[in-house]
């Protein structure tokens, strides 16, 4: 049985692993469709605010157990061999200071929060005053 230790241990080589991906995307030997799909894959993973938000039971947890590995391993698959162990040695002797933070990617995330926020709104204020799209406040109007 897996014990608290392994998978702390775990957990830190994920982080690395990450950390490593955001080095190659910045790497000159990366493609540029590998550094599109790493910058997306690092900007969610080292953002504070989730798409689906942690609080949320089974959901909230599934994107950061199953999308982020399965981005890493399809990511890594795209990256020369020699840069990724290049980024990964970079990655290694930087570590010590802690997780990197995407401001960018935390903005990205609250403006999708907004923009569905505003759509339930909009949703919300068609389905509950009465207004039709066929115009009836414009029928209205024009008596």
């Amino acid at each position: 049985m897996p014990s608290i230790e392994d998978f702390k241990k775990r957990v830190l080589h994920l982080k690395r692993e990450t950390f490593a991906l955001y080095l190659a995307a910045r790497h000159p030997d990366t493609p540029w469709y590998a550094k599109v799909i790493v910058g997306g894959i690092v900007a969610y993973a080292f953002s504070p605010i989730d798409l689906i938000p942690d609080f949320i039971p089974v959901l909230g947890y599934l994107d950061d157990l199953v999308l982020i590995p399965l981005g890493i391993a399809a990511a890594i698959k795209m990256i020369p061999p020699e840069a990724l162990a290049e980024c990964r040695s970079r990655a290694e002797a930087s570590m010590g200071g802690g997780r990197p933070v995407s401001r960018i990617a935390a903005a990205l995330i609250v403006g999708i929060w907004i923009l569905v926020a505003a759509l339930c709104l909009r949703w919300a204020y068609w389905a509950f005053s009465g207004a039709t799209r066929s115009g009836a406040y414009y029928q209205k109007q024009q008596v």
